[in-house]
């Protein structure tokens, strides 16, 4: 075990590769499996890793296999752009990238505009950047911290007897110091005006592991809930200390990223009855059982932990690599099937998504995420999300649903912030062909 996590080190500190042949197609991996997030790295590119292998086991897109280089982060947003710029160019060109960090995409977000290789942000990173006509290289796919955010709301409100009981209450936003942390903080702040209730912020410094002084502020409080914008280790010590404070569990409600079993387990009993938002539904699938029987049978699974297959990570993975590899396929569809596509062409594919729930259903994936479809306008797809409980050893979605919030608010919101950015940098709005 010490010599299979010794080998598993050296090749995301290294960079791991599968070289690309003729009739492939290169993906970077922009990947973190050290330092205080390495669960949720490992978790997310070992899933989208392993769903490249089992594209390859199957023949490939209609032929076409995939290759990839990994290139370790650590989350960082410096070593991130370092890795974006190394493998850019590397075995014929970078067909996509997704850093999995909003530090590293607001990093690259005007070099992949300029090298135009779409960047994909998946449930993270700047919300606006959904409006095609100003970001036509970002595709914030599923749903945007806005969306969640306003989902939220919704919840919580509904979680009271209706949004217009939100009024008078205190909802407290303990978040990560950072740009992830601080992205939902104009629609919390809208709806606050909006409904009526008061809303607490409160930062963490990064990693997290110190929360003493942020729990006192929350005791002295007394918020009806706590919204725990966490990454990485903060969420257990969240939990944990949300125990010892006496205050409930099932009051909190966490960000998608603060919704994993690397968040939950590490807290014991304190994390019983804790929600969080999801937009993967927990449970098994059959493209999870292709994984295990055509990818791992085989030696060539990228976990050493076989019992993080189907964990939300993973399946978070899993589903990234589908809707990258969808969009390579619909390239395809108008560019030549079987044939490796360029990455402006790929964008055109993440620009004309439609992975509906027959798409899904073909794919052994119905239900594990909300069905996809993109448009200019509209990069982000869906803007749906469910509420997911842990029971004490698995989570379980307590919305049967998929649900959204108030995406009225969050287009405003999100047009106002595109134009301004699209003033500031001299764009001219506009759909690419």
């Amino acid at each position: 075990m010490k010599l299979m996590k010794s080998v598993l080190l050296a090749s995301a500190l290294c960079g791991l590769t599968v070289t690309a042949q003729a009739d492939e197609q290169f993906i970077p991996v922009l990947s973190y499996r050290v330092g205080p997030y390495a669960a949720g790295g490992s978790g997310f590119f070992g899933g989208a890793i392993d769903y490249f292998n089992l594209i390859n086991a199957k023949g490939g897109l209609n032929g076409v296999k995939i290759s990839w280089e990994e290139c370790e982060t650590e989350y960082n947003a410096s070593r991130g752009v370092e890795c974006y710029e190394r493998l850019k160019k590397s075995q014929g060109g970078a067909s996509l990238v997704e850093p999995l960090s909003t530090g590293i995409a607001y990093g690259i977000l005007d070099r992949v505009a300029d090298d135009k290789i779409p960047m994909t942000t998946l449930g993270y990173g700047r919300s606006d950047a959904a409006n095609g006509k100003v970001f036509p290289y970002i595709f914030p796919l599923i749903t945007s911290y806005w969306n969640q955010a306003a989902a939220m709301t919704k919840y919580l409100g509904d979680k009271a007897g209706g949004l217009d009981k939100l009024k008078g209450k205190k909802i407290v936003h303990l978040y990560h110091d950072s740009a992830f942390g601080k992205e939902p903080i104009p629609v919390l702040e809208a709806q606050a005006k909006q409904y009526g209730f008061e809303l607490i912020k409160i930062p963490v410094a990064h990693p997290g592991n110190e929360q003493q002084s942020q729990w006192l502020q929350i005791r002295q409080a007394n918020p009806d809930f706590v919204i725990l914008w966490g990454w990485g280790v903060m969420n257990a010590v969240a939990i944990k200390t949300a125990q010892r404070n006496g205050y409930s569990r099932e009051k909190m409600l966490g960000v998608w990223w603060a919704g994993s079993e690397e968040d939950a387990v590490p807290a014991g009993d304190a994390a019983k009855g804790y929600t969080s938002m999801t937009f993967n539904t927990p449970g098994n699938y059959p493209v999870l059982d292709e994984i295990r029987s055509k990818v791992y049978a085989a030696g060539k699974g990228n976990l050493s932990d076989k019992a993080r297959i189907g964990s939300v990570y993973h399946m978070r993975g899993v589903t990234a690599a589908i809707l990258w590899t969808e969009a390579i396929l619909k390239a395809q569809e108008k560019f030549g099937k079987g044939k490796t596509m360029s990455a402006e062409q790929i964008r055109w594919g993440f620009e004309n998504l439609n992975v509906d729930e027959a798409r899904q259903k073909a794919l052994g994936a119905l239900n594990m995420f909300p069905p996809v479809k993109t448009s200019c306008e509209d990069h982000e797809g869906s803007g749906a999300v469910k509420v997911q409980q842990w029971t004490g050893d698995q989570w379980k979605a307590i919305t049967p649903n998929w649900i959204t919030g108030d995406k009225a608010l969050t287009r405003a919101m999100l047009e106002e912030s595109s134009n301004k950015y699209a003033a500031e940098k001299k764009i001219t709005p506009a759909c690419l062909k």
